[in-house]
């Protein structure tokens, strides 16, 4: 039987399917979080522009099973699969790649996203399924190594890669230089929306996360200076890097005009990083009387009344502000950075300029007693705080 060749343009982007939802309650997965992976979507559309023809398969979205992926894979007979992991989701990418590998023997499986930024080396040592890995921001590493593998190149040549070496028994994993920090986030293309099937009816966030739709989702930042000690900022490191407030409008008009977007989710680690960039960006909105609301991320420390009813007035509708405890003590251990007199006076600024407040909270961090548990409590009942 003629098996019809591979295309050595084609890359198949996968979001592998992983278990988020406790069996037996399946029932509520119709409400939380069905984003698509915006990291595949700034993927697709940066190898996209280098020739190369992307299609991308949001597997846990759609309740595909792995067979299910693997089947749709076959049938585009790509030359590269890309997979981005999360850790809940390793075991089953590494799965996935198991049974392309069956099908396609000639495919080459490339995995990259936070897990591989936090756990590279180990799991590539672990996992002989994954032929590359890409460490850290992935547009240019990926289309240097898609290059580079057409042309027969020299891997070491590609930045932030992870690979094996030749041996035969015990190959090693060998790790190229980590690209410089792309400060210019404005000359990314615009992510490949239109490559994702029924979008954006089919990809609604949690329902209490926007007052109206269709939604998408945006990160115009990447970076975040803070470094509070429980959170893992190995992908998009610590130096701040913005899309500029006119690029902003401009993706903003693009899903208004394309898709009829009404509400933005902006994801960034930080919106509010700079007074300055937040501050442009609203007036730019409020200019050119764009009608949108947004949601956005802060901290309670980098927050103004002035700025926030200027947000307000550009369509601000809930901001997301990391509390963590209501005890001092904890916030403290945490290198927070902020107090519970700062989380209160935000919390009420926030509510007399007319935005919703998003309280996230962690219970169990290393410290936390009965105490702190009923300090926590106590603070919710005393701060207009809309929802955690």
């Amino acid at each position: 039987m003629y098996k019809w060749p591979m295309d050595d343009r084609r890359i198949v982007l996968v979001t592998p399917p992983y278990e988020r939802i406790a069996k037996g309650y399946e029932y509520v997965k119709h409400i939380t979080n069905a984003s698509p992976s915006l990291g595949l979507l700034h993927l697709a559309a940066e190898v996209r522009e280098f020739g190369y023809e992307p299609s991308i398969i949001e597997s846990d979205i759609f309740d595909m099973t792995i067979d299910e992926v693997v089947q749709d894979i076959a049938r585009a007979r790509p030359a590269y699969v890309g997979i981005t992991l999360f850790t809940v989701g390793v075991w089953c990418a590494a799965e996935m790649a198991r049974m392309i590998k069956l099908r396609l023997p000639g495919t080459t499986v490339i995995v990259g996203g936070p897990h591989i930024s936090s756990m590279g080396k180990e799991t590539m040592e672990r996992f002989r399924e994954f032929d590359y890995a890409i460490n850290g921001e992935g547009e240019e590493a990926l289309v240097a190594l898609l290059d580079c593998l057409r042309t027969g190149g020299d891997l070491a040549d590609v930045p932030a890669l992870l690979y094996r070496d030749d041996a035969d028994i015990t190959p090693r994993i060998l790790a190229t230089p980590k690209l410089a920090i792309n400060k210019d986030l404005d000359r990314l293309p615009i992510p490949a929306w239109d490559l994702l099937p029924d979008f954006p009816r089919a990809y609604r966030p949690a329902v209490y996360d926007f007052p109206r739709q269709p939604v998408a989702s945006i990160a115009v930042s990447r970076g975040c200076p803070f470094h509070c000690k429980f959170c893992d900022t190995s992908t998009f490191g610590a130096s701040v890097r913005a899309y500029s407030p006119a690029r902003v409008v401009e993706i903003i008009e693009h899903l208004q005009e394309t898709y009829g977007i009404k509400h933005i989710l902006f994801v960034d680690d930080l919106f509010t990083a700079s007074k300055k960039r937040t501050t442009e960006m609203c007036n730019l909105i409020i200019e050119k009387n764009i009608d949108i609301t947004w949601s956005c991320a802060s901290r309670v420390d980098v927050v103004k009344p002035e700025t926030l009813a200027l947000m307000k007035k550009a369509g601000c509708w809930e901001i997301s502000f990391g509390l963590e405890s209501g005890a001092d003590d904890l916030l403290r251990q945490m290198d927070k950075s902020a107090s519970i007199e700062k989380s209160r006076q935000a919390l009420e600024w926030t509510h007399a300029a007319g935005i919703r407040s998003k309280g996230l909270f962690m219970l169990g961090y290393p410290g936390e007693n009965l105490d702190t548990i009923e300090q926590t409590k106590r603070f919710l009942k005393q701060v207009p705080l809309t929802i955690m």
